[in-house]
């Protein structure tokens, strides 16, 4: 189907709830897509850092090919062996003792919110449910992620939010302390605030938040949809910083391209949830498993963490030397190939000309430039992708 065929085919059944390109992707392969017309791009949204591993990676393709000629799904009153194979990888290569599934970024943030809570009661301490989160911060759409979301706009409408969810400045330890107390029972944050501008944490912060710990016995909770699986040159966010969190949150790029949320914790923790208290029908189950443990091997395998540390830096050092855009660029920031490009001018126009110039890039918080390409993509696309922007943003200065 071209283009114009999708889009008017949509706009009559889909709902109107994205603001979406005026096209259609067809196929993909690596950092490419093809649009429903067969023109090509150089993706460096890659499905909002989800295909980590490339579009269509020939083993993960692989993997759903012959899962689906066995068991596609079987519910979790039952083991299924990719589940549990894929849950043993995750705590081998992690902090954490045990694994709950899903199918989201939002779902794994309302099981660690009701981890929290249950944490708690379980110590007989029922008003300990206060759950600290940070201003600018995203952490899902479902309710319970969105009141921990510390942004007004996505929240407008919705209300009344939950409540003893609260948000406090990023980065701030002052504030952070001074909203701590003996009823805070979880402290949610995330290592690179993504949708909130691609704003790393300082390590003194998170520093200090694990003194905060010891002194009033909350759940740190890190959520590492976005930064996880290699994103950061790190397996996981927290890797970066000196902290061991209780309760970490994941999705994107867990299931290579396929949607699968997951729920890592250690400690009490870990078995603060049991029988009946929390579930997933479709969590875990033996197809998107089994892409996820071949995603996964693949980024072990052949070290894309590193591989996204050296092209984050590759980048960074690019855009750092176009001095011609000194004033129109006023940042550059993130870790590994999730990157911000903070400019003076209108954002959304920048992205809109490069995506018509065969570049695909969003914007957030209308001017900075998020770049999260795919952790294959090569030097020479790369440097494909900047030539572009480049040439985009010297367009600006006229």
């Amino acid at each position: 189907m071209d283009n114009q065929g999708m889009i008017a085919m949509g706009q009559d059944y889909v709902m109107n709830t994205y603001g979406r390109c005026p096209m259609g992707i067809a196929r993909g392969r690596g950092a490419k897509v093809w649009d429903g017309d067969g023109t090509v791009y150089l993706d460096f949204v890659a499905g909002i850092a989800v295909n980590n591993v490339g579009h269509c990676h020939p083993a993960v393709v692989k993997a759903i090919r012959e899962q689906a000629e066995i068991l596609l799904h079987c519910s979790n009153l039952y083991w299924n062996e990719n589940q549990v194979k894929l849950a043993k990888e995750i705590v081998a290569n992690s902090c954490a003792e045990k694994v709950f599934f899903c199918n989201s970024g939002a779902e794994a943030t309302e099981g660690a919110l009701k981890l929290a809570r249950r944490w708690a009661s379980r110590q007989g301490k029922t008003a300990k449910n206060r759950i600290i989160t940070a201003a600018n911060s995203f952490h899902g759409r479902t309710l319970g992620a969105l009141t921990a979301t510390g942004q007004t706009k996505y929240q407008a409408g919705f209300g009344p939010m939950l409540p003893e969810l609260i948000h406090v400045p990023y980065n701030d330890l002052p504030a952070l302390a001074a909203a701590v107390d003996e009823n805070t029972c979880a402290v949610l944050l995330e290592t690179v605030q993504g949708e909130g501008g691609v704003l790393p944490g300082e390590p003194a912060y998170f520093a200090g938040v694990v003194a905060l710990r010891e002194k009033f016995n909350f759940l740190l909770m890190i959520d590492e949809v976005q930064t996880g699986f290699g994103r950061t040159g790190k397996l996981f966010g927290y890797q970066h910083l000196d902290v061991t969190p209780d309760v970490f949150t994941m999705a994107k790029a867990l299931g290579g391209g396929l949607p699968m949320g997951a729920l890592a914790a250690r400690g009490a923790a870990a078995t603060a949830l049991q029988p009946g208290e929390h579930a997933a029908t479709f969590g875990g189950g033996p197809l998107v498993a089994a892409a996820a443990l071949a995603s996964l091997s693949v980024i072990l395998r052949e070290d894309l963490p590193a591989a996204a540390e050296q092209k984050g830096r590759y980048i960074k050092e690019r855009v750092g030397g176009w001095t011609e855009l000194a004033g129109l660029i006023t940042d550059v920031r993130g870790q590994g190939l999730m990157l911000g490009i903070e400019v003076t001018c209108d954002g959304n126009k920048v992205a809109e000309e490069c995506r018509q110039k065969g570049l695909l890039i969003n914007c957030i918080h209308g001017q900075v430039l998020r770049l999260v390409p795919p952790l294959v993509v090569t030097e020479a696309e790369i440097d494909q992708a900047l030539g572009v922007l480049r040439e985009v943003l010297a367009g600006c200065r006229r």
